[in-house]
């Protein structure tokens, strides 16, 4: 028998970290909300009869969001053989908020109360046993950051899901909306069953007046009016609304569950360290210069101390082990052609791409730590007054930030975003966040033209670019995005110390997936390129790439970035090919230039652009529309292929714009 497992929790409750230690999988695990967007299926070690899906973290089965919505259909359509649910032991209170709704679906259940050292650690306790009797349903301390209690975790699923033991208690309500729930249930009793939703589940729902629900269980407009007046007796006798109700309702019993199997002394150490660091890295106005300041220092030792030096010996490596191929292709006599796609072509533009690994690996190694230790999470707490002067909230941020790494998995973050408007408005704003594809490009120019300043230079177009955002936003706000942002609520994790298997996963995958795009989409590109420079109309190989077809085609669009201070239709042809990848403009470059070396390619560069109009070049780059998967993923997001063309259209022209002022003030400056 094949089993199927849904591992559902709370949004940075170590959902992802389990799912890892359960699967042997190699996600990456971060300590901000909304790490895990799409559910995620991978094998139970030493099962191969089982497999567990990875939902999104979620705070209710109430579907507001994507994740939820993700959670709740798959929960409610996929018929999991048993729900593995997470809980947070360190704030066990709001966590046991979703599992007294995940109950209500009468589907074999598990708790695993995770991290459990942090309680202990903290001088506090949690009777188990105690726990598991008001719940009446198995939970198994573990941590799974340390691996504690998988194994007895693991033994108490399997035994579970073959008894098929379905929770016992559904009932823990009392007063006005038990008589509510009840009276409903009785209504609706035929329906639910008929619609396979658990009777208890849909009637809570409809007191909540959840759309959905009365869809699935198609409730007759005689019914609806029943429900109403049912709702209204409860609203009036509990002087609250309905939402209120039930939760009121559901908290009292937590507390009760709590009072009698939780002993907190204090806050865990973790919790009150946090609070200590908080003081200064949140604060009303030190806060933001603080980021900044990190910001500089990670790329002062990315792109000068550590990450140059580094890059320099790549590049020489590169370069040595081209000329060697080179001696031997010579030797072996190989035809003109060949030579040249093989040197001039392959090797000039894959070698300048994969020179710039190191960069790629040290920024993304600083990253991951201050993504995994938490501090990402208040930088989004910090960034909500300024978004929302833009007509976003700070739950936004969270693409956005995403979109440092890659434009495609940002804009899919946008799912987590209960508001449609902030939906659609981040999809468009997200892209202008500089991903990690563009790093080989501001390498290559701050190294032929700002060695001494890479660092400013970097944080410049990071500023630039969360600068066009927020003029762009102001701007979207009051034309096509009319209203307001959703309030913002975002938990904020406490500060824990990265792990270092985490630190190097998520390095892992950056270099990984540079290196096969280097391989794949930059190989092929560097083929097609070379082949378009090397011969004309006529398929005669030519001497002088000026009079390729390339040349022609590039010749045709290079008048148009004559107000950003640059004519050559080599850097046209490469901003035309970094739709394919970004990388792709690097290597472009060096097979269009001929340059073997980045020392070349920079030689080369010099007698292109002007270090003003080398940096006009850098902010389009930086801002124009996003590669071929971005705008892939933007079709999807939006749903509609007209959307993303405007969408890639706008941001194309807010690139043009900005870029030309770039070059233009500064021309009246310089």
């Amino acid at each position: 028998m094949k089993y199927v497992f849904a591992l559902a929790g709370n949004q940075n409750s170590g959902k992802t970290t389990l799912y890892n230690a359960l699967t042997g999988s190699n996600q990456h695990v971060g300590n901000f909300p909304g790490v895990t967007i799409e559910k995620k299926e991978g094998q139970i070690k030493k099962h191969k009869d089982a497999s567990l899906v990875d939902l999104p973290g979620i705070y209710s089965l109430s579907p507001y969001t994507m994740e939820e919505v993700v959670t709740r259909d798959f929960l409610l359509k996929e018929n999991p053989d048993l729900i593995l649910n997470i809980v947070d032991a360190t704030n066990i209170e709001r966590n046991l908020y979703l599992t007294l709704q995940l109950m209500e679906l009468s589907i074999p259940m598990v708790i695993a109360l995770n991290m459990m050292d942090e309680v202990r650690a903290s001088g506090n306790s949690i009777d188990v046993k105690k726990l598991s009797e008001h719940l009446e349903i198995p939970v198994v301390p573990i941590s799974a950051s340390k691996g504690e209690g998988i194994s007895e975790l693991l033994d108490v699923v399997m035994k579970t899901a073959q008894d098929k033991a379905r929770p016992k208690k559904l009932d823990f309500c009392t007063g006005e909306v038990h008589k509510a729930i009840h009276s409903i249930s009785h209504l609706i009793e035929d329906q639910a069953k008929g619609a396979k939703y658990p009777v208890r589940f849909a009637a809570t729902k409809l007191v909540e007046g959840d759309e959905p629900t009365f869809k699935a269980l198609k409730i007759t407009e005689n019914q609806t009016h029943i429900i109403s007046h049912v709702v209204e007796d409860m609203e009036k006798a509990l002087k609250t609304d309905r939402e209120a109700a039930l939760a009121d309702m559901r908290y009292r019993y937590i507390e009760q569950i709590c009072e009698d199997a939780v002993i907190k002394k204090q806050e865990t150490n973790e919790q009150i360290r946090s609070e200590k660091i908080d003081r200064v890295l949140t604060h009303k106005y030190l806060g933001i210069p603080i980021f900044f300041g990190i910001m500089f220092f990670i790329f002062w030792i990315t792109f000068g101390a550590l990450g140059a030096p580094l890059q320099g010996y790549l590049e020489e490596f590169i370069g040595a082990f081209t000329e060697l191929v080179s001696n031997l292709m010579i030797a072996g006599e190989v035809s003109e052609w060949v030579y040249s796609l093989v040197i001039d072509g392959i090797f000039a533009g894959v070698g300048s791409v994969l020179s710039f690994l190191p960069l790629i690996v040290i920024l993304f190694f600083f990253l991951s730590l201050l993504e995994d230790s938490g501090y990402m999470a208040r930088v989004a707490f910090l960034m909500d007054k300024l978004l929302r002067k833009i007509g976003l909230s700070g739950r936004s941020f969270v693409p956005m930030l995403i979109g440092f790494g890659c434009s495609v998995p940002a804009i899919m973050a946008t799912r987590t975003l209960s508001s449609e408007r902030d939906r659609k408005m981040t999809i468009v704003l997200t892209p202008f966040m500089s991903c990690s594809a563009k790093l080989p490009i501001y390498g290559m120019i701050t190294m032929a033209f700002f060695p001494e300043n890479a660092a400013l230079v970097m944080i410049a177009l990071y500023i630039t670019g969360i600068v066009t955002a927020i003029l762009s936003g102001l701007l979207l706000k009051s034309t096509i995005f009319k209203g307001e942002p959703v309030p913002f609520v975002m938990e904020l994790p406490a500060y824990r110390v990265p792990s270092r298997r985490s630190v190097l996963l998520h390095m892992w995958d950056k270099a990984k997936d540079f290196m096969q795009r280097a391989f794949t989409v930059i190989f092929l590109g560097t083929i097609i390129i070379w082949f378009l420079q090397s011969f004309n109309w006529s398929l005669n190989k030519v001497d002088d790439s000026s009079y390729s077809i390339l040349a022609t085609l590039g010749s045709l669009i290079a008048p148009l970035f004559i107000p950003l201070g640059f004519n050559d239709w080599r850097a046209s042809t490469a901003i035309i090919t970094g739709l394919t990848a970004k990388e792709a403009v690097v290597s472009t470059l060096s097979v269009l230039t001929g340059a073997i070396t980045d020392t070349d390619l920079s030689t080369v560069l010099n007698t292109m652009f002007t270090p003003l109009s080398a940096f006009a070049f850098l902010t389009f780059t930086l801002l124009y529309m996003p590669c071929i998967a971005a705008f892939a993923a933007t079709r999807k997001e939006l749903g509609s292929m007209k959307y993303a063309v405007l969408t890639a259209l706008y941001q194309t022209v807010t690139a043009f714009i900005v870029a030309t002022l770039v070059y233009q003030i500064g021309s009246l400056i310089i």
